[in-house]
């Protein structure tokens, strides 16, 4: 069982098991999921974590934005954010294409010719890394971006270590993807709350330009409607103007008026 040397409270040099510090990562990581969290220090958090538990010599993680683009969101060290700037740049490396495939993307030996990314290729060589794996931020079919793990040798990663990441990455994506889950539940609300509220004033302001221009409450609601597209306003902004009276009734036009229904003969 491979041992990482960390310090405890009174800066004392302990050893903690790499299983243990994975496992107290992915705790960590799931506080987020029943608290409010700063989503850019998840993701620092969890690219450090990465080359902390991992045999891995940098780590960096890219999101898509609303336009479906990836953005660099967080490195484990300037090298690495300079690579992931380029890969964006050149338009090419293993972060855009797992995002694009959602499979795990590896490269072995970026120094062969063979090398499916030349220009990226060669940049990552001149910092030092000699292999790559890009793994997929996925739930179900839903791929929001890709985690990056670069190597100073060649090789391939332990399936340990690939499941271990993959397990951070997966964490990290149900924190982000109900995130905004939460976010969107929010607007939503907002927005059938604005919406039952302005119902609430145009059915006020129906009844005052019924009362005090002699129209049905269909006739008043027209009136209002009508109004408000001819003057190029929202119809819950004409209703509030007439409950505050700085709009008056008689300034709605007139409205066909219905005739009352006969009464039913007795």
């Amino acid at each position: 069982m491979c041992s990482i040397p960390v310090f405890n409270t009174n800066m004392t040099r302990t050893s903690v098991p790499r299983e243990a510090l994975l496992a107290r990562t992915l705790v960590e990581l799931a506080d987020t999921l029943v608290a409010d969290f700063d989503v850019v220090e998840l993701l620092t958090r969890l690219t450090d974590r990465c080359v902390e538990v991992l045999d891995v010599a940098a780590a960096g993680l890219m999101l898509a934005g609303p336009d479906g683009e990836l953005r660099v969101m967080a490195s484990s060290s300037e090298a690495m954010r300079v690579l992931e700037l380029f890969e964006l740049q050149a338009k090419e490396g293993p972060c855009l294409d797992c995002y694009r495939s959602g499979k795990p993307i590896v490269d072995h030996d970026l120094a062969m010719p063979s090398s499916r990314w030349p220009r990226f290729a060669a940049e990552t060589l001149a910092a030092g890394f000699h292999s790559v794996q890009a793994l997929p931020m996925r739930l179900r079919g839903t791929v929001i971006g890709a985690l990056n793990l670069f190597h100073v040798e060649t090789g391939e990663m332990s399936k340990a270590d690939v499941d271990g990441a993959q397990a951070l990455a997966d964490v990290a994506t149900i924190a982000i993807l109900q995130h905004r889950a939460s976010l969107e539940a929010q607007v939503l609300n907002q927005q059938l709350h604005h919406a039952l509220n302005s119902r609430i004033v145009i059915e006020q302001a129906k009844g005052m330009v019924a009362e005090r221009s002699g129209l049905n409450m269909e006739q008043s609601f027209s009136a209002l409607r009508t109004y408000a597209r001819n003057h190029n306003r929202r119809l819950v902004e004409v209703a509030e103007a007439v409950i505050a009276g700085s709009l008056a009734p008689s300034a709605l036009g007139s409205a066909p008026r219905v005739a009352p229904a006969p009464s039913e003969p007795t």
